[in-house]
């Protein structure tokens, strides 16, 4: 098959449905061949075309995890530790490897990428062809073998409406959500590590009026915002002489350039927190991801980060800055089931009020869990109540109890009328069709 790839003139990845019928071809060749006496019959030649097809155009033992909708990640500990996650779970599989096969498989992951990894650049992070993140760290910096993941980024969740299918939180919290977007506000997504930032960042952009112009500026290609305008960034590192380096900093910079009408940043870890204030402080609304284990920590960290920018940024700015820059924060978590199944579940949803008492920016709760693990209605209300009268939602009724507001006047609802979720399913919160189609559990 390479020697047939190679005289043809195909490539696998850029050409797949090329690629699949000559592997076709050299079956039906080889099985006719077989029935001739000429070679021995294979005894699986579906499994001998898929295993011809994932070591040739595909990434060899690793292809068949990549191809499953319910594994998430993969990782290399060793070639002899071959893991994936299956809907959050760890598991250890029963694939072994050699050293040079993921030497190999690694080589091949990059190819396509344009980044390099060696001894003066040990770490690597990419994108494979189908839009999965890698990252790869090599000898010296692990003991003795590459330590290879592949984040698979499965969105499941391609609007609000799927998150409250998904059962990650509830119409009232999704239509308050999507009128927050859709009046402009700030929106920060916090969580842990797989706790479902990204995805609920793809959900968000979903409710982005369809007139708007969106920039977004991440260090590898990640999101998948389903907008029309929209133009995506990536960060590029060093050469090898050390130039040519393109930071996350530059992409904020560079996308006010760009005529926005909106800024999505993949992730803000450092500087760049610096840079995006700037950017939502001059008017321009924006959302991106953080790692934080409250919603309050995410917006203590957001006043930490950007005093990386240098030693003349002072906190007199950036406390402030942030108060009034930063409306609502989402925050996400894990839920084990006993089981042993993860869920990822927004657990609080928090304003910030633009107050600051005593250097410490004070929240407000309006969606948090309670101890029955419901998502439920908190005492307060978001900044902007004029931006939610501009985009044509009134808030306060909004927030009000939902089984009160007829569907055709519900803000946030779906052209024609069409509820978040149906009467009386448990999406919209229970069996009882006498509590309306729109009751919250």
């Amino acid at each position: 098959m390479r020697e047939l790839v190679r005289r043809r003139g195909v490539d696998p990845v850029a050409e797949p449905e090329r690629f699949a019928e000559l592997v076709e071809q050299a079956a039906a060749d080889y099985a006719d061949r077989a029935a001739r006496g000429v070679l021995s019959e294979l005894p699986d030649m579906a499994r001998a075309v898929r295993q011809v097809h994932d070591a040739v155009g595909g990434f060899g033992p690793l292809q068949p995890y990549l191809d499953d909708p319910e594994i998430e990640e993969i990782w290399v500990n060793s070639p002899t530790h071959v893991y994936v996650a299956r809907r959050g779970v760890p598991e250890l599989t029963s694939t072994v490897l050699t050293a040079e096969q993921v030497r190999d498989l690694v080589e091949r992951m990059l190819k396509t990428s344009g980044r390099r990894l060696d001894l003066s650049s040990p770490f690597v992070d990419a994108r494979l062809p189908g839009g999965e993140r890698l990252h790869v760290v090599i000898p010296d910096i692990t003991r003795v073998h590459f330590a290879v993941n592949i984040r698979k980024h499965v969105v499941r969740a391609h609007s609000l409406a799927d998150m409250v299918r998904l059962g990650s939180l509830t119409a009232q919290a999704a239509a308050f959500l999507d009128a927050a977007v859709r009046a402009g506000l700030n929106v920060l997504v916090s969580g842990q590590t797989q706790a479902g930032k990204t995805t609920m960042l793809n959900a968000l952009a979903g409710s982005i009026p369809g007139s708007e112009r969106v920039i977004s500026a991440e260090e590898v290609w990640e999101l998948r915002l389903p907008v029309r305008d929209h133009v995506a960034l990536q960060t590029r590192p060093a050469s090898l002489e050390g130039t040519g380096e393109v930071p996350l900093r530059r992409l904020v910079k560079e996308a006010l350039r760009m005529r926005p009408d909106r800024i999505v940043i993949g992730e803000v870890r450092e500087a760049e927190a610096f840079d995006l204030l700037i950017a939502l402080n001059s008017g321009i609304p924006g959302m991106c991801t953080l790692h934080a284990n409250t919603a309050r920590e995410a917006v203590a960290k957001m006043t930490t980060l950007p005093l990386l920018a240098g030693e003349n940024v002072s906190d007199r700015f950036v406390v402030p800055t942030v108060a009034s820059a930063v409306d609502l924060v989402v925050h996400l978590g894990l839920n084990r089931t006993a089981d042993g199944v993860v869920r990822r579940q927004v657990r609080e949803i928090v304003a910030v009020t633009g107050r600051v008492e005593e250097g410490r920016i004070e929240t407000a709760g309006i969606f948090e869990r309670d101890a029955d693990g419901d998502l439920r209605r908190g005492d307060g209300m978001p900044p902007g109540e004029d931006r939610f009268e501009r985009a044509g939602s009134d808030v306060r009724a909004l927030l009000a109890d939902p089984r009160v507001l007829p569907v055709d006047a519900r803000p946030g609802s779906r052209p024609g009328g069409e509820p978040w979720a149906a009467a009386g399913s448990s999406l919209a919160g229970g069996p009882s069709a006498s509590a309306g189609p729109w009751a919250v559990r």
